[in-house]
């Protein structure tokens, strides 16, 4: 296959409305626009979240928090999701992402508890909860953070 061989799929594409093109094609003269006013120009129209005049209801509401730019965002990851490892593996943060449990590593992977664990796990993370560290060692395996 070659890039000039490349075309859409069969009905993915549908051609154009030839607006303008005289009366018989039922969209000339104003070409569907109507008569005047400001969307029959060319470039015409009011920008999204115009109200007219009225006060635009994103200028009516109050602003309210903030984000905190230095705020650690982590990966969350469930105990029923380590399940699928086999016993006495070392489980670190790359190999959640090769296996596809998360997307990326950000800021740091935190173990939360939910689910069950029946393989005894190294788990190596940057945080756990109280509960999946229970749980983990309950199992036979180990919580260590990294």
């Amino acid at each position: 296959m070659r890039l000039n061989q490349l075309s859409p799929a069969e009905g993915a594409v549908r051609a154009p409305k030839r607006k303008g093109r005289g009366p018989a094609s039922g969209l000339g003269k104003t070409s569907g626009r109507g008569q005047n006013g400001q969307k029959s120009r060319s470039g015409g129209g009011v920008r999204p979240g115009f109200e007219g005049g009225q006060m635009p209801l994103t200028r009516r509401l109050p602003k309210r928090g903030f984000t905190n730019i230095f705020a650690k965002v982590y990966n969350e990851v469930n105990l029923g999701q380590l399940d699928i490892f086999e016993e006495d593996t070392v489980v670190t943060p790359q190999l959640l992402v090769e296996k596809g449990i998360i997307k990326k590593e950000k800021d740091g992977v935190k173990i939360l508890g939910n689910g069950e664990l029946n393989t005894k796990l190294i788990v190596k993370a940057h945080k756990f909860s109280k509960a999946a560290q229970e749980k983990i060692e309950a199992a036979g395996g180990k919580a260590e953070v990294i």
